[in-house]
C-alpha cells in the first residue's frame, strides 16, 4: 500500500508554474513577457524560478500582459482546466 502523500505546491511554486505554462502557452519569451508587462527580463525569470518574491503590482501587470485574471496565476492544476 502507498502512504505517500502528494505534497501541494506552495503559492510561489503554482505562480512559476502557471507563469511558464500561459507564457509558453501564448508563445511568448521572458524578454517578450517582460517588454509587455513593464518589467525586467530577469525579475520574470527570478520569479519563475523562485528566486524573488512578488508584489501584487507586479503580479497584476503580469496578469494583464497574459490577459487573463491575477487568480489564474494562483490557480491549481490551471493546466488541467485549459
Amino acid at each position: 500500500m502507498d502512504t505517500q502523500i502528494k505534497q501541494r505546491p506552495n503559492i510561489r511554486e503554482l505562480l512559476a508554474l502557471n507563469l511558464k505554462f500561459l507564457r509558453a502557452k501564448r508563445g511568448l519569451s521572458q524578454d517578450a513577457l517582460a517588454l509587455v508587462s513593464g518589467l525586467d527580463r530577469t525579475f520574470v525569470a527570478h520569479v519563475e524560478r523562485l528566486k524573488r518574491n512578488i508584489s501584487l503590482d507586479n503580479l497584476e501587470k503580469l496578469a494583464i500582459a497574459l490577459d487573463v485574471p491575477v487568480a489564474d496565476l494562483l490557480q491549481e492544476n490551471l493546466r488541467d482546466a485549459e
